[in-house]
């Protein structure tokens, strides 16, 4: 995995990808990730601390239910935090020895885009918990339910899997539309590949190019994402392989030589 032609091109053309080339891509970021392990689990170790404060919290206000909409909405603003991991990788075909400082100082230098992006998911993350915390307190309302174990939801209530099932739908619609807008964009902007506008043009673009095999991936994060963080330790391992395996299929869809292309 290195570093992409620092070029700007508009017309990025998507390629084709198959459901082998998610399994291929899935490999090939565990295999990465077992080659970079103490950086990749250092710089996912605060998103994890947050996601264990969160939801430390949903069960001291004895809402448990809301766990999987959080864990779920965490999807939403995963795009924000993928540039590091990117940055992981071009350290580790590049010349320079990987280290979590250098994925965090890839937010320095993120190009605005990027920030734009970031912003737009934490807006829709928000907006997905204050449907899910509407959702709740209508179907759900005042009833205390806290963890059963750790991490365990209540489900004592005969309302809680409605409201599960019924969460999930309204926030299906906002999660596909951050990911057909961030799936390509962010590391074609994070190459500097594309400017804001063709980049997410491109990746809206691609995902419908490859609308079921693009939907398969897209179920296949948020579910391993959704799990992981029910199974908290799994997220420090699950997260940077997810990124390096969405940073090499992005480099199947839009391979170096469609820079030639335009």
């Amino acid at each position: 995995m290195q570093n992409e032609p620092q070029k700007t091109t508009s017309s990025l053309q998507p390629e084709k990808f198959a459901l082998s080339d998610i399994a291929d891509s899935i490999t090939k970021g565990f295999e990465f990730y077992l080659s970079i392990p103490g950086p990749s689990t250092l710089y996912t170790l605060p998103f994890a601390i947050i996601a264990l404060v969160i939801f430390y919290t949903i069960g001291l206000f004895g809402i448990s239910p809301m766990l999987i909409p959080f864990a779920g909405g965490f999807m939403l603003i995963s795009p924000a935090i993928l540039t590091g991991f990117f940055r992981l990788a071009d350290s580790k075909g590049g010349q320079s020895r990987p280290n979590p400082i250098d994925a965090f100082k890839a937010f320095k230098h993120a190009p605005p885009g990027l920030w734009v992006i970031a912003l737009l998911c934490t807006f829709l993350f928000f907006v997905w918990v204050t449907d899910a915390a509407v959702l709740y307190s209508m179907m759900i309302g005042s009833t205390e339910l806290p963890y059963q174990l750790p991490w365990i939801i209540n489900m004592e209530s005969d309302k809680v899997i409605p409201f599960e099932l019924f969460s999930a739908l309204t926030g299906a619609v906002i999660a596909f539309t951050i990911f057909a807008i961030s799936a390509f964009s962010v590391p074609l902007l994070h190459n500097h590949r594309a400017n804001l506008i063709a980049s997410v043009h491109a990746s809206v673009r691609a995902v419908f190019h490859n609308f079921f095999n693009a939907l398969v991936w897209g179920i296949t994060l948020t579910g391993t994402v959704v799990v992981s963080i029910l199974l908290l330790p799994l997220f420090l391992v699950t997260l940077p392989v997810l990124a390096y395996a969405s940073y090499n299929l992005y480099l199947k869809v839009f391979p170096r030589e469609t820079l030639n292309k335009s």
